[in-house]
């Protein structure tokens, strides 16, 4: 499928409706509003092709840049890509961090990226740090040891209620995947969590809301154990 040919497409799955709801979450006018749904019908029928990923996204069309994520190949994704992209999803982060960083996630530049995004004083690196290691820790990244998470941790509890808003909902998720995903952690990252009380974040026109992390990772948890016995 060409460039051309998968813009056509994209714009006739648009709806009025999804459109205002992306609105919501802060997309601009480039936006035809296709849902998540049909996004995934897309990408099967695409499979994976980087070159037109990498038109995509330069179309800085919320829509296009969504499949985008979808349909790169992260054997292909290096690290001075992978920063264009994090600088250019800053104003659709809440609803592309967690693509972009699945995306990254399965990339060679990982653990750099992560590291040095999660460094950042600017609002958008920093979520996109602490998104990717959420991917990675659902991945279950080996590379990923419960040292480096311990760590992530104390930094965690040290810095969340000072970091900027859509960091501090990024860092609580990380909080909430070490909790889930490294069981020998999970103690540790509720005790983290009691700790540092209520998450304070700023959804701006939406309904989202920011989870508390001592019942999130207990349910979580509970709903593991439970498929397992079933």
């Amino acid at each position: 499928m060409t460039f051309a040919e998968t813009m056509k497409q994209l714009e006739s799955l648009g709806t009025a409706q999804a459109r205002k709801t992306y609105a919501r979450h802060g997309a601009g006018r480039e936006v035809f509003g296709v849902s998540v749904a049909n996004l995934y019908k897309l990408q099967k029928q695409i499979k994976q092709d980087h070159a037109l990923a990498r038109q995509l996204w330069e179309s800085c069309n919320l829509d296009a840049q969504w499949l985008a994520t979808m349909i790169a190949d992260p054997a292909m994704m290096n690290s001075r890509e992978a920063d264009a992209w994090a600088r250019n999803s800053r104003h659709h982060e809440h609803l592309l961090g967690g693509f972009l960083a699945a995306l990254v996630s399965r990339s060679e530049c990982a653990d750099q990226k992560m590291r040095a995004w999660m460094k950042s004083k600017d609002e958008f690196t920093r979520a996109s740090g602490y998104n990717l290691l959420g991917s990675r820790l659902k991945n279950g990244d080996t590379t990923l040891t419960d040292n480096d998470c311990k760590k992530y941790l104390e930094t965690i509890e040290k810095e969340i209620h000072a970091s900027p808003n859509r960091a501090r909902y990024s860092m609580n998720s990380a909080l909430i995947g070490i909790g889930v995903y490294r069981r020998d952690l999970t103690e540790a990252a509720i005790a983290a969590a009691k700790r540092i009380g209520k998450v304070e974040v700023d959804h701006g026109q939406t309904a989202c809301q920011t989870p508390d992390a001592v019942p999130y990772i207990q349910k979580s948890l509970a709903r593991k154990s439970a498929k397992r016995k079933s």
